[in-house]
């Protein structure tokens, strides 16, 4: 397992805000991360967004992920990293939305195979985790995924590679909008927005190609996707911290 890079914490110059006074809580390492993005009609978006957060657009248009990765350094602050508990896939639906004018996501389901990181997200932060079965392998270039979730018809079976020199992109495009991206929103269960602020460098991106057979992931969240081919993006790595979960009107 790679060490985490903590030196990310001197890159803030390219952030949208400052970053939080208070101490950050947890590290992750993005890892082999394929943006795939369906520009969707923010009015079939609406009902599944909570009320009070405003569907952000791109030239009036929104947009809808889907977000295959894994995940190593996961790890409160201070422990370290242990590969049977801290090193594990994830798989996640999201779209864009502004709360009280900050841009960030919000996230329709995000899927995992770590049982133990499922039941503390959907308790301690009010995520929507599932549990399923992945698999994620390399082959001659291509990254292999498939995941099942535990419960329901929500799966996913893809192959992804990157196909260009990396770049990060630039503010005002398209690009810069989908991914620099500063802060999660969620609701509780007494439907209060609660905010999850996060920090990482600039995104390296590299055009990608991939392959994907099945993609039941927005319909199991009553999201349809347009039938065209996506907007794909690959990221070699990504490191992060998030600091706890607050209410946005703090």
């Amino acid at each position: 397992m790679t060490p985490f890079n903590h030196a990310i914490l001197e890159q803030t110059r390219h952030r949208p805000w400052p970053m939080p006074d208070t101490p950050w809580l947890m590290t992750q390492t993005w890892n082999d991360l394929l943006f795939a993005h369906w520009p969707v009609d923010a009015l079939a978006l609406r009902d599944h967004v909570p009320a009070g957060f405003e569907i952000d657009l791109f030239d009036g248009q929104a947009w809808i992920a889907v977000v295959p990765f894994h995940m190593t350094n996961v790890a409160p602050r201070g422990v370290p990293a242990l590969p049977w508990i801290s090193a594990f896939p994830e798989l996640n639906v999201r779209t864009y939305v502004r709360v009280n004018g900050r841009p960030g996501v919000y996230f329709f389901s995000l899927d995992a195979s770590n049982a133990v990181a499922v039941g503390i997200a959907r308790t301690c932060v009010h995520l929507p985790y599932f549990r399923a079965t992945m698999k994620v392998g390399e082959k001659d270039g291509w990254i292999a995924y498939e995941s099942h979730r535990a419960s329901g018809s929500a799966d996913f079976t893809a192959r992804y590679r990157a196909t260009g020199p990396a770049a990060s992109p630039r503010p005002g495009t398209l690009e810069h909008f989908l991914t620099e991206r500063y802060c999660l929103f969620t609701v509780n269960k007494a439907r209060r927005t609660r905010t999850v602020d996060i920090h990482h460098p600039p995104w390296s991106l590299q055009p990608a190609e991939a392959v994907i057979t099945v993609n039941t992931m927005p319909d199991a969240s009553g999201v349809r996707l347009p039938p065209i081919a996506p907007l794909l993006h690959f990221s070699k790595r990504q490191d992060m911290v998030a600091w706890g979960l607050r209410s946005e009107s703090s």
